[in-house]
């Protein structure tokens, strides 16, 4: 009996899985549905991105290379730009979260600087920095840059002050307190600080190689969003440019559903944040 009741409760959890998988894929098949009946017999117009012409569009940009090469372009840019603020971000955030004095001068800068769009610095980096990389993982740092501040200062100070004072009574020294105490009780806010950081990124490369790939004339190997404006104003086609923001979805999926499983890692008692 005990047998038959186990295979009895597998049986519904693999009922249960199968109909939350089917759940899932509902609404993107529906979507591919409703999509391709809106564009029938519109093929032929460049301005109407249709599913056959998208997947044409995906065959022709992935047998010339340049898919593969605007890809790889903007995933260095996002994450060479996401390591430097997840680093630094952390950083700021573990001093301004921890030391009082660090909040009081380092606050107001940064709750001023927060609420600026970062492509409102596009024209400044491209003064600073020319057109071409560093312009661009300067706009996508500085998007990915606050998350982490605002995340990792709010996971510091949500600390129990009583664990810290008891650290130092104990003889702990201020860098043996912030490693052993402060970072390990932190790391919730840091996980939270470093998903969104990445989303933030992803929302930015495009934008930034628009923008600053654009100013240079270079191609796939300014990244997408320098692909998609080319196929903007020259080439008029809206199913490149489909094919593009597709795959940089896929691609900004793909990194929140890594940073999710190393959050479940390195902090299990959060949750997966769903």
């Amino acid at each position: 009996m005990g047998f038959i009741k186990r295979r009895g409760k597998l049986g519904s959890l693999h009922e249960a899985s199968g109909a939350r998988v089917a759940l899932r894929a509902a609404l993107p098949i529906g979507l591919l549905v409703v999509w391709y009946f809106l564009t029938l017999g519109r093929g032929d117009d460049p301005r109407v991105a249709t599913p056959s012409g998208v997947i044409r569009a995906f065959g022709e940009l992935w047998a010339s290379g340049d898919l593969l090469i605007g890809t790889w372009v903007s995933l260095q840019h996002v994450l060479f730009s996401f390591v430097f603020a997840a680093v630094s971000g952390t950083a700021v955030g573990m001093l301004m979260g921890y030391f009082r004095a660090a909040e009081h001068w380092l606050g107001p800068l940064v709750h001023s600087l927060r609420p600026v769009a970062p492509y409102a610095w596009i024209p400044i980096a491209i003064l600073w920095l020319g057109v071409g990389d560093a312009a661009a993982m300067f706009v996508i740092t500085y998007a990915a840059f606050f998350p982490m501040i605002v995340n990792v200062t709010a996971g510091v100070q949500s600390i129990n002050r009583n664990l810290i004072d008891a650290a130092r009574v104990l003889g702990a020294s201020q860098w043996m307190t912030l490693r052993r105490v402060v970072f390990p009780g932190a790391l919730p806010g840091i996980m939270v600080g470093l998903r969104l950081a990445m989303g933030m990124a992803w929302i930015a490369v495009v934008a930034a190689e628009l923008a600053t790939g654009n100013a240079g004339g270079r191609g796939a190997t300014g990244g997408l969003g320098q692909m998609m404006f080319i196929f903007y104003a020259y080439e008029i086609n809206l199913n490149y440019i489909v094919v593009c923001i597709i795959v940089v979805a896929l691609m900004a999926l793909a990194s929140d559903r890594i940073t999710q499983g190393l959050q479940r890692r390195l902090a299990p008692w959060q949750g997966d944040g769903n």
